[in-house]
């Protein structure tokens, strides 16, 4: 298959499983609702709504009913223009780790072949953007050295740090590298890490 595709924009999708499919096809930072699980964590929500502060988000939910109504909650919460609104086709079958078919009876992301994945996403890939978050050097070392990760309340400085840059406490230490990759500076990052010690 072709290389993956570097996708700038954090892309939204319901599950751990339609997580997997995706990264198969694009090197991107995926988020999940954990199904209607979005509606019940209030800090999932405001760390897609500080995402879209800085970046466009793509929402790419089932095209079942369920995937609709996950689809109208983010976007009920977030401005039209952050948004980009991508649709699987409604394709009748069953995932192939599931025994049965979904209530509707059609494929979920995660059931998408590749190459339509690829076609879909490939529009959204930036150079511009995607140099960019590679530009940013910030990493698990530097949260390692600062305390962030694997060592004595790290998880309280890192709810600390989240909170300086206004995102939701009791992010896991990937969750927060990757958000803090798009929204500030490796320099934003020293200054603010410097303020909390």
């Amino acid at each position: 298959m072709t290389e993956k595709l570097k996708i700038p924009y954090p892309i939204i999708v319901e599950g751990k499983y339609d997580r997997q499919r995706l990264l198969d096809v694009v090197d991107a930072q995926i988020l999940t609702t954990d199904g209607f699980g979005i509606f019940n964590k209030k800090e999932k929500l405001a760390l897609i709504r500080r995402l879209s502060e800085k970046t466009k988000i793509i929402v790419l939910s089932d095209s079942d009913g369920a995937g609709k109504l996950i689809r109208a909650h983010i976007s009920s919460a977030i401005p039209t223009d952050r948004l980009i609104q991508l649709y699987v086709p409604r394709i009748e079958g069953k995932e192939h780790r599931k025994a049965e078919p979904s209530k509707e009876g059609v494929l979920g992301v995660e059931g998408m072949d590749s190459e339509l994945l690829y076609k879909l996403l490939s529009p959204f890939t930036d150079d511009r953007a995607v140099r960019a978050a590679e530009g940013n050097q910030l990493s698990k070392t530097d949260f390692y050295i600062d305390g962030l990760l694997g060592g004595e309340n790290s998880t309280e400085k890192r709810d600390r740090l989240a909170l300086a840059f206004g995102l939701p406490s009791g992010m896991t230490a990937n969750a927060l590298l990757s958000a803090l990759r798009i929204l500030v500076s490796y320099d934003e990052y020293r200054r603010a890490v410097d303020r909390l010690k």
